[in-house]
């Protein structure tokens, strides 16, 4: 028995809706010249498409099939005619814009248009940013795409593969949240040096600063350390860099406080981005003398390979095996020390570690954000720790004033801060 159409009004409103729609695509292909279909095509075309879906709903879906295959046949034999031309363009993008303005004009029907809406929209912008993706491309060379390469491993195969479950001792590990911090790591990390390399690479001690805290402060502090003894190197801006660094990274710890502990923000954050604040002056208060004296300069390091990540995945495992065997038999002193420990090298596991475990309500919040400044604090030491065997006098001098600065302002957020 056919099925019944939806009131005129309704049918109207899809027609309408499926013609702006292509009326949008075909002014971007009418726009650059193409010769297999303009304005007046596309606008048809996703006609044609919601008038197939009522059909379909009338008749059965026979009707959308052989619409779908009457199309194909026509831009074939499109093809055909058009590649008897010298100026013949063989490529298929407009071709496949068409199919899918097609499928639009069926979604308008099915009373989808917001989908419909949002397909046809990108598809305009996918069609018009042609030259600035092919640029994007460009940018690209070998090495960058491997790191996406095993970004992509690391997020779409390995993650979806593995158990969801809670095991082990106190049953804090969970293999998926586990590589899930992984992934977000390395994405964090590829992002930051794509976003640089795609604004023209780190122009400047602020991007160079910047980019290195999103990246690993750690790995910057050590790299500026060790360039500080080439010839001409300008310390008071490397030691800028630094501490932008430094500072960058409560960014991020802000960022993986409200992404795995979300419910819990309004307790944490606000010690966390004061810290962040205090870091940022001090920074910009050696910045500005860095632009005074020195020509700012640096490029942050490239993105951690897998190797790397899977040793922060382990490292973030026994993150989580300590501080939860410190919780049991320690106390809040143990947690804290934990903290110190684990924040030495890397701040992401004792963040996102401490972090999951508010979200499970197996921790205060009062006691995170101490453990998370805490290990803040330690990472800092460490990072000036490593300045000092690496880097020269004129390097660590103001460094050093500096992250004293920033340990104090630190101290005295863990002692004033009511519990």
């Amino acid at each position: 028995m056919p099925a019944t159409l939806p009131p005129t009004m309704d049918l109207l409103q899809s027609l309408a809706t499926a013609l702006g729609l292509g009326l949008l695509v075909g002014l971007q292909r009418e726009w650059v010249k193409s010769r297999v279909a303009g304005i007046r095509t596309f606008a048809l075309l996703a006609v044609f498409g919601a008038l197939s879906g009522m059909l379909g709903i009338v008749f059965n879906g026979w009707v959308v099939a052989a619409a779908f295959i009457a199309l194909a046949s026509l831009i074939i034999l499109g093809n055909i005619a058009g590649a008897k031309l010298k100026d013949a363009d063989f490529g298929l993008t407009t071709e496949m814009a068409m199919l899918v303005m097609f499928a639009v004009g069926i979604l308008c029907v099915a009373e989808q248009r917001l989908v419909a809406v949002v397909v046809a929209g990108t598809v305009m912008v996918l069609l018009h940013a042609k030259v600035p993706l092919y640029n994007l491309v460009g940018k690209i060379g070998r090495n960058d795409l491997h790191e996406i390469a095993r970004l992509v491993l690391a997020g779409l195969v390995i993650l979806p593969l593995l158990p969801n479950k809670d095991m082990g001792y106190q049953g804090v590990l969970n293999p998926f949240s586990i590589w899930l911090m992984v992934v977000l790591i390395v994405g964090i990390s590829l992002a930051a040096y794509l976003t640089g390399k795609f604004l023209g690479g780190a122009k400047g001690t602020a991007v160079a600063g910047i980019l290195g805290g999103l990246i690993s402060s750690t790995a910057t502090t050590a790299s500026a350390a060790r360039r500080s003894k080439d010839a001409g190197a300008q310390g008071l801006s490397l030691a800028a860099i630094c501490l932008i660094a430094s500072a960058i990274v409560f960014v991020r710890v802000i960022f993986e406080v409200v992404l795995t502990a979300s419910a819990h923000w309004q307790a944490l954050l606000p010690p966390l981005l004061t810290m962040m604040v205090w870091c940022g002056l001090v920074a910009a208060v050696v910045y500005q003398l860095a632009v005074r004296r020195d020509k700012p300069g640096s490029s942050p390091a490239p993105p951690s390979e897998l190797k790397s990540a899977i040793l922060f995945g382990v490292l973030y495992a026994g993150v989580l095996v300590v501080v939860a065997a410190a919780r049991e038999h320690l106390g809040d002193s143990g947690l804290y020390l934990a903290a110190a420990i684990s924040g030495l090298t890397d701040m992401d596991a004792i963040t996102l570690s401490t972090s999951r475990l508010v979200h499970n309500q197996q921790l205060e919040t009062h006691t995170a954000w101490r453990m998370i400044l805490l290990g803040g604090m330690a990472n800092m030491v460490f990072k000036a720790v490593l300045a000092c065997v690496l880097g020269t006098r004129e390097f660590l001098k103001p460094l050093l004033l500096g992250m004293a600065a920033a340990l104090a302002g630190g101290a005295a957020i863990l002692l004033a801060w009511p519990w």
